[in-house]
């Protein structure tokens, strides 16, 4: 069991909620982990293993993802310990609402992750009876809808252009591997295709497809929609793998977009790609970054990577109490030029600090969330 006393560093967290509910059942927890550059945002996911451990990493990575991006809001998380495809998810999602309305959109603004929908989203706007509770709702109600744009996933094919770029690796005509299809996964995917790259793998919780001549991926697209995840074993086309496999195949970039922490220390030697790019959140040990960066591979950051999502965010945020829906050019637009410029600058940081990308981006974004700690009279005075 976490000792929540024992995550708090001089980083924060500033506040840890659990919450729980006798009739649902609902058991959650918000984690605030630092507001020094405005109010608490991040997604809220629901799991049956949810833990406040997790969503407190998950938290922290939100406080570099922002400051990374250099937008104006803290890192923050929520968790709800149920099973997103439960009969009783609607009853679960307004208890934990409800639960948190002294935070709730105060000190923290909800969002989407892993097991909630744009309609759960909207769902809790219902039940707190504010359009400022939560963003990621669905266009008809004048939300940014993150998963339908794509706009993570097109973010991290953008700062994997750039990256390869810098590598003098031109994108077009590069070989992909793609962990995850999913909203992120296939939307990178679909961009990568856009750019010229060939996707020679993809995967999902059932396996993987691997073809070195190159999958379609709208073909890919179409038999996701009708069987799911389990489409890889009904394509037609491409090699079926272990889960797994895809990240260790002949490739020149190798993209995690599932899960956390699936690159370990056994992986990272066996890691084929000259260009890695996070994203998922977390999905490389600290020891597999150091071994990375050692047999020469670069290794573009989660929280530079996958920030699509908190720039459509920061749009969704400003428009939470507009009559206006955000233009999807404009967030396209400035996902681009935010997250290319981000993965350049952490890219020469990295070459001119020796050090690994993970820490030169650290280090850029700890000094912006220092500054304003201090600013606010945060820190202790030496």
């Amino acid at each position: 069991m976490t000792d929540a006393l024992s995550l708090v560093d001089d980083w924060g967290p500033e506040k840890i909620v659990v919450v729980s509910h006798r009739r649902t059942g609902m058991k959650g927890v918000l984690v605030i982990d630092n507001t020094a550059r405005g109010v608490g945002k991040g997604g809220t996911r629901m799991g049956p293993n949810v833990s406040v451990g997790e969503i407190a990493r998950l938290a922290r990575v939100m406080t570099w993802k922002w400051a990374g991006v250099d937008l104006f809001y803290g890192g923050a998380k929520a968790g709800i310990v149920a099973d997103p495809a439960s009969p009783d998810k609607e009853a679960v999602l307004r208890a934990f609402a409800r639960a948190l309305s002294n935070e709730v959109p105060r000190e923290y603004v909800m969002g989407l992750d892993m097991g909630l929908t744009e309609d759960d989203a909207a769902v809790i706007q219902d039940e707190l009876g504010d359009r400022g509770a939560a963003v990621g709702t669905p266009g008809h109600l004048g939300g940014v809808a993150y998963d339908k744009l794509g706009v993570t996933g097109y973010g991290v094919a953008e700062a994997a252009d750039a990256a390869a770029g810098h590598l003098e690796l031109p994108l077009s005509g590069s070989r992909v591997a793609v962990q995850g299809f999913g909203a992120v996964g296939h939307a990178a995917a679909l961009r990568f295709a856009e750019l010229g790259a060939t996707i020679v793998a993809v995967s999902t919780a059932r396996g993987a497809l691997h073809d070195p001549s190159g999958l379609d991926v709208h073909a890919l697209r179409a038999a996701r929609e009708e069987h799911g995840d389990a489409f890889v074993s009904r394509h037609h086309q491409g090699t079926l793998l272990p889960p797994g496999q895809e990240l260790t195949v002949d490739c020149d970039v190798l993209v995690p977009a599932a899960l956390q922490d699936v690159i370990d220390e056994a992986t990272a030697h066996r890691i084929k790609a000259r260009l890695v790019v996070e994203g998922a959140n977390l999905p490389t040990s600290p020891q597999a970054q150091t071994i990375l960066a050692e047999r020469g591979i670069t290794v573009v950051p989660d929280f530079i990577a996958n920030a699509g999502g908190v720039v459509a965010a920061a749009f969704a945020m400003d428009a939470r109490y507009s009559g206006f829906r955000p233009e999807s050019a404009a967030i396209f637009e400035t996902v681009s030029q935010r997250l290319r410029a981000n993965a350049l600058a952490v890219l020469e940081a990295a070459r001119h600090g020796a050090t690994t990308p993970h820490l030169a981006g650290r280090r850029l974004a700890e000094e912006r969330v220092a500054a304003a700690m201090r600013s606010k009279g945060r820190l202790a005075r030496h």
